[in-house]
């Protein structure tokens, strides 16, 4: 594994309960400003190996990018029960919900 996934993999990992990262702002973090679709590809093939908080990862616009019947609404439901709140146009404040650090 390369050291942008391995970084990206501990920031996702890091990512508390109740809180969000957007694709763009794991990359960043990671070392690779451009690499937003790099987290994408990782969170579609290691979550399940490395226990990835999968759902706390949101696009820049704040909102879900699966589709609804392939793992949006699930990723929005648990979402929920952490205490992150929709708006009714269906994205979140990242203001409010966005991670930045401890």
């Amino acid at each position: 594994m390369n050291q942008f996934t391995n970084e990206a993999i501990e920031i996702i990992k890091s990512i508390p309960k109740g809180k969000v990262m957007t694709y763009g702002q794991i990359a960043e973090w990671a070392g690779n400003p451009r690499g937003a679709r790099q987290v994408s590809r990782i969170l579609h093939s290691m979550s399940r190996k490395h226990s990835l908080p999968w759902h706390r990862v949101i696009n820049s616009k704040g909102e879900i990018s699966l589709p609804p019947e392939n793992g949006g609404l699930l990723q929005r439901q648990m979402l929920e029960d952490e205490g992150v709140v929709f708006k009714e146009s269906g994205k979140i404040d990242l203001k409010i919900y966005r991670f930045i650090g401890q």
